[in-house]
């Protein structure tokens, strides 16, 4: 497996991560805890040293299944976690996932000691506050993890879906070493501002929902129904009418990765490894034949012509719909 630096600090990761929130929130069926714990051995096995989860996953059953899951592999992984979020005292939504923000001291040192038990380790490698809580300035969310990271119980910290001008504050505090959005072929509004900002600051980036939360894997059609219990029931951009619009994206890829020899999902992934030397991606998924298909990715190459008539066909197609819930778009970009 090839490996990448986050950070100033050189944070040493594989080149594609893997997101476990689906093992237990929004994408079911969802394995039996052994099955889990399985597919995430085996990819450790497979080259992968890093691994997403957060406290909000569940909540907590998430990084139960890691922590459980990683224990043998230590001291050879690198696992993320997040803070954000008052669970102790805090309102869920009809999908079971808490509401209401809060990057408080106290809540994050309680975050963090909860976290250190559930990931059963001392230390958690790389610490994202989960969304920027308008309530409290990020300069003292800084503050708290740079005394954390003083501790020893935080080594690396990062902000989830932060705007450019509130990792700029942030930075100033305590170096990011990570930034994590959403970012893909599918959604590329991190390219206005944030990617820019993050280059001048020698800041890393982490995409999650590379493949466009499975879109750009080629496993649906303009056809396909979600169950309500689907996260994707729920975003705009994969209702049936805006879906079969955004489909031409989809034939896009397809196109390419037959041309390239290559899935679709290696397309998506080796096109986001080829956009900066410090992206990495941390794709979902529940089944070891598609970690190893992930994988794959690293080895599919552009040159820059292609680069720049991929771009431009991308800056061609519309794609229709919000990429959240109207709610859960607001928590986003502060």
């Amino acid at each position: 497996m090839k490996t990448r630096f986050l950070g100033k600090d050189k944070l040493e990761v594989s080149s594609i991560g893997l997101g476990c929130m689906g093992f237990t929130q929004s994408y079911p069926p969802y394995l039996p805890k052994d099955e889990a714990i399985s597919v995430i051995r085996q990819a450790v096995e497979a080259g992968v040293t890093f691994f997403d989860t957060a406290e909000v996953y569940g909540p907590y059953t998430n990084e139960e299944l890691v922590g459980e899951a990683l224990e043998p592999y230590r001291d050879k992984v690198v696992i993320a976690t997040k803070f954000g979020y008052d669970i102790e005292n805090n309102k869920m939504d009809a999908a079971g996932r808490p509401i209401a923000l809060s990057s408080n001291p106290k809540v994050i040192r309680r975050a963090v000691e909860g976290s250190l038990k559930r990931l059963r380790t001392d230390h958690i490698d790389l610490y994202y506050q989960h969304r920027v809580d308008p309530d409290t300035p990020i300069e003292e969310v800084a503050q708290t993890v740079q005394d954390l990271i003083k501790e020893g119980k935080v080594l690396h910290w990062g902000l989830s879906e932060a705007s450019a001008a509130t990792v700029c504050r942030a930075h100033a505090v305590c170096p990011l070493t990570a930034v994590q959005s959403e970012y893909s072929m599918w959604y590329r509004n991190v390219e206005k501002e944030l990617l820019p900002t993050l280059e001048e600051l020698g800041i890393g980036f982490v995409p999650f929902s590379p493949l466009g939360k499975a879109v750009l894997t080629g496993r649906f059609n303009k056809d396909t129904k979600f169950d309500k219990t689907d996260f994707r029931s729920q975003i705009p951009r994969f209702n049936p009418e805006n879906l079969a619009h955004n489909m031409e994206l989809v034939s896009y890829v397809e196109d390419l990765a037959e041309a390239k020899n290559a899935t679709p999902a290696q397309i998506a992934l080796g096109w986001l490894l080829a956009q900066k030397p410090w992206i990495v991606p941390i794709p979902g998924t529940k089944k070891i034949s598609r970690v190893q298909e992930n994988i794959g990715g690293t080895d599919v190459e552009f040159t820059p012509e292609e680069l720049m008539k991929i771009r431009e066909k991308l800056n061609s197609i519309d794609i229709i719909g919000a990429r959240y819930p109207e709610e859960q778009e607001k928590l986003t970009g502060r």
